[in-house]
């Protein structure tokens, strides 16, 4: 079992804070396994009495009856009222929960989300939740408890959780990462062929078909070109405008940009991707676009164009910035503007990095072999102009320096592997 420390940190953090614990991430990335096997365990070796750990999954035939929520609630009620122990609540697949009509109130009804609420309230009861399908995305879920939670989201496996389950040798095994990605169940997995069928099948029968029923889409085919178009464009500047017009040209019919800028909301929504806003870094705004998008797992991205396109920069490119949503750092993708001799033109700095007051520049290259490309690079990065750190990671040096500007190069599975090395 991979233990997933940051994860595990995160929620040892949040006990007993008086919030409801809402576990959110992609679906496949290991939320289930998180809360009823690595933290049940870690509760176990802190000495918790098993019998005070309540656990139920709703998508099992033996729980089913708690998909009531008044059956829910009168279950946990009748445990932990007139105890003194403290009691941990795990429910799996919130999302199975229906709604059902108030006893008390005629023309009022009763959600898991009411009892929860009330459950919480219990000193002697913590409470932590999972769940994400078509029916009920997890973004939904901390968003009905309205600052009544507190949320770990879980990515897949980083590419240093991804190397220390497999061992051996950290090239070959980011060689893999690039094409398979970090979800955990890739691990089990033995053949190319294996890797390739289950990415593949994922995308189609669960993210896609997840996607279609939750937000009724009438038009799948369109979503899928939309994806199709995202996967091409990782890491590469566009907007739903762009992305309409192209759509136009190839299906010959009339397209809403609403629409497609809809169903880009909507995988988003299912944490499939995400969006990174472009900011000016000497005006201190947000342009409304071009942005860019990235595929929380890159696998996943690769088995949408059939592992035929691997372009090393841009998937390079978008490990990192995961890799930086999985710190906890807020990114963004910068511009500066090249005023010099008269000029009038934008540079672009890959990411913005933010933690609270504290902020870095990071250009990503997988290779630097030309003085124009170490120009360009370089070049975006002086015109800031100030005094936040700068770097660039690489794929073609061996270790890390620092150059006479000031600018630190690193390794890019240096980078990946020793989160220390940044100076934030």
């Amino acid at each position: 079992m991979i233990k997933r420390d940051l994860y595990l940190q995160k929620i040892i953090d949040y006990m007993w804070d008086g919030q409801i614990k809402v576990i959110t991430g992609i679906r496949r990335a290991g939320k289930s396994t998180l809360l009823f096997e690595i933290f049940y365990e870690y509760l176990l070796q802190n000495n918790v009495p098993p019998n005070t750990i309540i656990k139920l999954q709703l998508d099992k035939r033996k729980d089913t009856k708690y998909r009531n929520p008044i059956v829910l609630a009168d279950f946990i009620e009748s445990i932990i009222s007139q105890r003194q122990e403290r009691f941990y609540l795990f429910i799996d697949e919130i999302q199975f929960c229906y709604s059902v009509p108030d006893p008390d109130n005629d023309g009022f009804e009763v959600t898991v989300y009411d009892m929860l609420n009330e459950l919480k309230d219990y000193k002697n009861l913590d409470v932590y939740v999972t769940g994400s399908n078509s029916k009920m995305l997890s973004k939904d879920i901390s968003t009905e408890f309205r600052g009544r939670s507190s949320q770990i989201h879980v990515f897949p496996l980083s590419f240093a959780e991804f190397n220390m389950a497999i061992g051996g040798d950290k090239r070959d095994n980011f060689d893999r990462y690039m094409i398979y990605g970090g979800l955990p169940y890739i691990l089990h997995l033995k053949t190319e062929e294996q890797f390739k069928n289950y990415l593949s099948n994922l995308f189609d029968e669960l993210y896609i078909k997840d996607i279609v029923e939750r937000n009724q889409i009438e038009r799948p085919d369109l979503l899928e070109d939309i994806l199709n178009i995202l996967s091409t464009f990782i890491s590469s500047l566009t907007n739903p405008l762009n992305i309409t017009n192209s759509l136009k040209s190839v299906k010959k019919e009339k397209l809403s940009t609403n629409t497609v800028s809809n169903y880009i909301e909507y995988c988003k929504d299912a944490f499939l991707i995400s969006e990174a806003k472009r900011y000016d870094v000497k005006g201190k705004h947000y342009f409304d676009y071009p942005n860019k998008y990235y595929f929380t797992d890159i696998g996943l991205r690769n088995a949408r164009l059939g592992f035929r396109q691997i372009d090393t920069g841009h998937i390079m490119e978008n490990i990192i910035y995961n890799e930086l949503l999985i710190r906890g750092y807020s990114v963004d993708v910068g511009v500066v503007v090249d005023r010099r001799n008269g000029a009038n033109a934008k540079k672009e700095i890959d990411f913005v990095v933010n933690q609270g007051d504290k902020r870095l520049y990071i250009q990503s290259a997988w290779q630097m072999n030309t003085d124009e490309k170490i120009k360009a690079e370089l070049d975006s990065l002086k015109l800031t102009k100030d005094f936040f750190a700068k770097i660039i990671i690489q794929n073609d040096i061996p270790s890390h320096f620092t150059d006479d500007d000031g600018i630190l190069h690193c390794n890019l599975i240096e980078f990946l592997l020793h989160p220390e090395i940044l100076p934030m």
